[in-house]
């Protein structure tokens, strides 16, 4: 019996004669492939895309958003964030954004801005003293309490209620005639809007860090 690497060779130089008199069609054959797979590829329509607004650079709580501020980048179905905010040129930021970062409604002050707040409303209210609102940051946590400008007393009005966004000064508020100190936006329960409310017009309300 001949060794097996004789029969080896014997069984395949048959097949190395049968491709060798076929490499010309099957080359004709591998190359019509690879052209057919080239142009189909080729003619493949692009991946569906969505124009999200996105921040051209860093942008900081409090400002308001100018047109250049703002990009489009094109983002896969699938990935556009939910509450997009399609307009935000012209609104206030509540909170910081990133460069190349979707601007989404709980960014911006308005009524989604409460959404990281299950059952809070949020409620803008004006501290007569700007100098102690410049203390504030978003997220604080703060009592309002209301003070009787006839010295008669103070109270908290609502607790622990957190500070969701800090609107800018308008610089033109000390010549316009509109009402001194400064907007704050803040998380009140329902049943707190009211009282707030009204110690914002009778009291002076001013605010205490909660514990």
């Amino acid at each position: 019996m001949p060794p097996p690497r004789d029969r080896l060779a014997r069984i395949a130089r048959p097949v190395r004669r049968a491709v060798l008199r076929r490499r010309r069609p099957l080359a004709a054959v591998l190359t019509a492939v690879a052209v057919a797979t080239g142009i189909h590829a080729a003619a493949a329509p692009p991946p569906p895309r969505i124009g999200v607004p996105v921040a051209t650079h860093d942008l900081a709580a409090g400002s308001v958003i100018a047109p250049a501020d703002l990009a489009e980048a094109d983002f896969a179905p699938g990935s556009v964030p939910t509450g997009l905010a399609r307009s935000p040129a012209g609104r206030v930021l509540a909170a910081p954004v990133r460069a190349g970062e979707p601007v989404t409604d709980v960014r911006l002050v308005g009524r989604a801005l409460a959404a990281s707040y299950p059952g809070l409303t949020a409620l803008p209210v004006r501290l007569p003293d700007a100098g102690m609102v410049g203390l504030l940051h978003v997220g604080d946590r703060i009592d309002l309490v209301a003070a009787d400008p006839q010295g008669t007393g103070a109270s908290v009005v609502a607790a622990a209620v957190p500070v969701l966004a800090l609107p800018p000064t308008d610089p033109t508020t000390s010549t316009s005639g509109a009402l001194p100190g400064r907007l704050v936006v803040v998380g009140a329960q329902p049943g707190e809007v009211a009282p707030i409310a009204n110690a914002a017009v009778r009291y002076f309300l001013t605010y205490a860090y909660a514990h």
